[in-house]
């Protein structure tokens, strides 16, 4: 049974979606007003619509609310399925491993998607085989991840290296994050990943609360902790890869949004932390087109900026309660 306290956070969170979706589609010289969005978006169904909402605040405000969704649900399954507050894809080198294969796909004009989900698979296996303990390990986790992501920024050095300037400069751009100039390509991509992604998870869920008792309490309750354990990491590891091939490695937001989910909350909720993500990367997105201090600066920046502060206070809060 659905809590009230869990209903109305849902329900808030809802609501300031949506309206961060219509202040971005009407805030600027081409902004569309508020009572004319419902018809616009209408039109839009029908092939017409504007060109701000068909060209510009459309794909990119899509794109934006899908890759913040897949990170939000990626970070809860991360989290739920290693009981390890600390283990996101940010922070393992997931997403960096992702950002270097996308960065090898655009060099060798391979599918991005393709390039961004070996980089992230090959990411997560390193991890696990370095700590021999696969993710259980706060402190041998997040050794191993800054290695990985180590090993990836150098990745991606090299191949920025071998790339031709203007290429060059189009790649360094797309790597720090960002949702500018995207195409209604990219929003179909990443939600085409979501949607099924989404109806896993939920399959996942009564099986994650199992599992959260004890190996030995959801072996006697029917589960099977290890395919449960594996299947939220592949799909985990997937949700990432999409997001970064779409709009590049928005760093954090996976780690800081099943957080809040929880608080919100008061129990591990993976729906609200996807909707938390869509949140915290459409208002940053928000931020750095109309905030003069922000001004166009690639999303990722402020999302790196809020979770590196966000991580931080974790760790020391970890430190102090002896789990690292």
């Amino acid at each position: 049974m659905t809590s009230p306290r869990r209903l109305l956070a849902v329900l808030a969170l809802t609501t300031a979606v949506l309206v961060t979706c219509s202040i971005t589609l009407a805030w600027g010289q081409l902004g569309i007003p508020v009572a004319r969005q419902p018809q616009a978006l209408l039109d839009l169904l029908d092939g017409g619509g504007s060109f701000a909402l068909r060209r510009l605040r459309g794909p990119r405000l899509a794109t934006g609310l899908g890759v913040g969704a897949a990170l939000g649900l990626a970070g809860a399954l991360f989290q739920r399925s290693t009981a390890n507050p600390l283990v996101t894809p940010d922070v393992v080198g997931i997403t960096a491993a992702a950002g270097a294969g996308t960065a090898l796909a655009t060099h060798l004009h391979a599918p991005l998607l393709v390039g961004s989900l070996g980089g992230a698979l090959l990411g997560a296996l390193l991890v696990s085989w370095v700590t021999t303990t696969g993710f259980r390990n706060p402190g041998a986790v997040i050794v191993a991840g800054i290695g990985v992501a180590a090993g990836a920024t150098a990745i991606t050095q090299l191949v920025l290296v071998w790339s031709r300037q203007a290429e060059a400069l189009a790649l360094a751009s797309a790597l720090t994050g960002s949702l500018n100039s995207r195409a209604w390509s990219d929003a179909m991509l990443v939600w085409a990943v979501l949607v099924p992604g989404c109806l896993l998870a939920l399959a996942l869920r009564t099986d994650l609360d199992l599992v959260a008792l004890g190996d030995d309490a959801a072996h006697g309750l029917g589960s099977r902790p290890t395919t449960v354990r594996a299947g939220s990491l592949v799909l985990g590891i997937a949700l990432t890869a999409a997001a970064v091939a779409v709009a590049g490695p928005i760093t954090f937001v996976a780690l800081t949004t099943p957080h809040i989910a929880r608080w919100l909350t008061g129990r591990p909720a993976m729906g609200t932390a996807a909707l938390v993500g869509a949140l915290e990367v459409c208002t940053a997105d928000l931020a750095v087109a109309h905030w003069t201090p922000l001004s166009a600066l690639p999303v990722g920046v402020v999302t790196a900026l809020v979770g590196g502060i966000f991580l931080g206070l974790l760790l020391i809060s970890q430190f102090r309660k002896g789990a690292l």
